[in-house]
């Protein structure tokens, strides 16, 4: 079942969205506020992707990402900024955001959005037997979809899973900026590269010891990043 939270406070926008995404084949989940929405979360577990207005009457959307963040790390997040508001983007995805739709957006751009979350939510049926890729202190396994360093398990959201899984199956191989996002958001995900150095910066902050001085995940300069671990 595709079921997807939509946290929006505006009764006229809710009901815009949940008429589409129904039909589109969604099965959503309404929320008009932050409490509401990590209530319907713990109502339905199975809800795969949440999508989260900012601007909201009790708790905005950013402290609800943070929370939905401590209790799944799996489930995919895209935050609703509005044209003007630059910063919320930033700020969505160092929240623990995989994404954001700037409003005003098309059904078609949202939906686009939303499926790619969904097929990397519902990535990899299992394989036998497990499949694992070790580079240095770094052991992924692709089948539990689990990353350690040193035996320590890192948690992960979606999107930083697509991206150490892309990584560590291209070791010391510059990619760039533009084929990260194709690779991990999807060819017509409509996507700004931008949301590429916010999620790998992120992602350094789970890896390195040193985020400002990165190991693993070196900047190649005016193109893209690689991964030396």
């Amino acid at each position: 079942m595709k079921r997807i939270l939509v946290l929006e406070d505006e009764d006229s926008i809710r009901s815009f969205l949940v008429l589409n995404l129904r039909r589109a084949g969604f099965e959503p989940v309404e929320a008009a506020s932050g409490q509401a929405a990590l209530e319907r979360l713990r109502e339905y577990p199975d809800i795969r992707v949440a999508l989260l207005d900012v601007m909201l009457p009790d708790i905005d959307g950013f402290e609800v990402c943070r929370r939905i963040r401590t209790m799944d790390s799996r489930i995919g997040i895209i935050m609703l900024t509005a044209k003007s508001q630059e910063m919320d983007k930033i700020i969505g995805l160092t929240s623990g955001a995989d994404d954001y739709v700037t409003k005003p957006f098309s059904t078609a751009e949202l939906t686009a959005r939303i499926d790619a979350l969904m097929r990397r939510t519902g990535e990899a049926a299992p394989a036998l037997p497990a499949e694992e890729l070790r580079q240095g202190a770094f052991l992924l396994n692709t089948r539990t979809r689990v990353l350690t360093r040193n035996g320590h398990r890192i948690r992960l959201t979606q999107i930083e899973y697509a991206l150490i899984k892309l990584f560590m199956s291209n070791p010391g191989k510059p990619l760039s900026r533009g084929e990260i996002l194709t690779q991990v958001w999807g060819k017509d995900s409509g996507a700004e590269e931008k949301v590429v150095d916010v999620n790998i910066r992120r992602l350094r902050i789970k890896l390195e010891e040193d985020p400002n001085a990165p190991q693993c995940i070196n900047t190649v300069w005016g193109y893209g990043y690689q991964w030396n671990a």
